[in-house]
């Protein structure tokens, strides 16, 4: 027998209508091979989980503003749904591409550093030489980038 065909007859047996009884029923397959975390929500946590394992970064400031760099970025990620390390490869190349953009990764990485060591950062200005102590230059995160889509390309 039918499941619609059970759900009649338990109706005409008296018993208690259920709405969630009949969802229940009616859904079960619905995400049957299907994950339930969305696919936007898996790119980006692959794009995350890779830039954990390959961006070495000891304070982890680089490593965060990349990872909400990339994250807030949804079309890109959306653009590149199948493949999401596409996408983090794209946007490195754009940052690296153009040195306004990678100034203001350094910025707000030196920003993230701050406020998770509740320190006063060190902002490298362009064409400046950076401060002794300045974990983030503008030519070590180009470095780290550069290290980054390497391991991309490969």
């Amino acid at each position: 027998m039918s499941d619609q065909t059970d759900l009649e007859q338990e109706l005409r047996m008296g018993r208690e209508f259920s709405i969630a009884e009949l969802i229940a029923r009616e859904g079960g397959d619905f995400l049957k091979g299907e994950s339930m975390i969305p696919p936007l929500v898996q790119a980006k946590h692959a794009v995350d989980l890779f830039i954990d394992r390959h961006l070495v970064d000891a304070s982890g400031a680089l490593q965060v503003t990349l990872k909400n760099w990339v994250g807030t970025h949804e079309g890109l990620l959306s653009q590149h749904i199948e493949t999401p390390l596409n996408a983090l490869r794209q946007a490195i190349r754009h940052i690296l591409e153009h040195p306004q953009l990678l100034y203001e990764l350094v910025q707000q990485a030196d920003m993230k550093w701050g406020q998770m060591y509740d320190e006063r950062p060190h902002f490298q200005q362009p064409g400046q030489t950076p401060h002794p102590d300045d974990e983030y230059t503008h030519a070590s995160v180009q470095e780290d980038l550069a290290r980054l889509l390497a391991l991309l390309d490969e």
